[in-house]
């Protein structure tokens, strides 16, 4: 028992395990996440409607407007901003590894005859031969993946843009990291029974990588007869790092706000998103 609390309780390095595709394709939490994308109460998995109508209006207006548009939204989920960019005109790729969340997305497009091309897939594997006027990450997807992972991501944001195509994605910021606190938790189907239909305790591990500005939640799931744990990693940035890391991956900044609704930026902000071109 010691030695098994004293597992649950370790700290990885930071990156170390990546497990992003328990969430998403677990069948029974791949559920769970599509509820809260459509609980239009919470800002968890997707944001409000009324933030995505303006964020796609600030979108829109980046590309000098959706007519024909070639956009790309990695991480698209179950299409609620491919959704409302198609009915402004962008011809759009969505690319998610739910199956859960494309089959609802699909669903919606084909009831709405928007045609929307979703692919299943890991998106660090997604390749194609199309090029995008704008490519899109959201909801700090970017800041869960490791510092190679990222550079994978930019380099294929960079191939699949046309020359003077924009990149427009969200992040957690210093803030962010700064209002974190370590700690350590057990309980019995914590988050309402999230991890499981069946009753488990979850042990939650939250770490703090000073040195590397990375948070760490551990969650350790306990059934009868089955362990598992998810590593869910987020960087966070400051103004500085993100423009660094943009545009040493060969991209021009255009410009840092406090979120992909295109507000101005606020040094208090717990996000910021960055606009960057080809």
């Amino acid at each position: 028992m010691f030695n098994k609390l004293k597992e649950i309780n370790s700290r990885p390095k930071p990156f170390e395990i990546y497990t992003a595709d328990e969430l998403w394709t677990n069948e029974y939490t791949a559920k769970q996440m599509l509820e809260y994308h459509l609980n239009e109460d919470i800002d968890l998995s997707s944001r409000n409607p009324r933030f995505i109508d303006r964020s796609v209006e600030w979108l829109v207006s980046l590309i000098g407007g959706g007519d024909g548009a070639e956009v790309a939204d990695f991480g698209c989920g179950p299409g609620l901003y491919a959704k409302r960019l198609a009915e402004c005109g962008a011809k759009v790729t969505g690319i998610d590894f739910s199956s859960n969340s494309l089959k609802y997305a699909r669903e919606i497009a084909e009831r709405e005859k928007l045609s929307i091309d979703y692919v299943h897939e890991n998106y660090l594997d997604f390749e194609t031969p199309k090029s995008f006027d704008l490519v899109m990450m959201i909801m700090c997807d970017f800041c869960a993946l490791s510092p190679k992972q990222r550079k994978i991501m930019l380099n294929k944001f960079y191939s699949i843009l046309k020359p003077g195509g924009s990149v427009v994605l969200d992040v957690h910021s210093l803030n962010f990291f700064n209002q974190r606190e370590e700690a350590a938790i057990y309980e019995l189907n914590q988050l309402n029974g999230f991890w499981s239909p069946d009753d488990y305790y979850c042990f939650v591990n939250t770490f703090k990588y000073e040195d590397d500005k990375v948070t760490l939640d551990k969650y350790t799931i306990i059934e009868p007869m089955l362990t598992r744990t998810v590593y869910n990693w987020l960087q966070c940035y400051s103004k500085e790092s993100l423009r660094t890391e943009f545009m040493s991956n060969g991209f021009e900044v255009e410009g840092i706000y406090s979120d992909v609704a295109g507000t101005v930026f606020d040094p208090k902000s717990p996000e910021m998103a960055i606009v960057a071109r080809k």
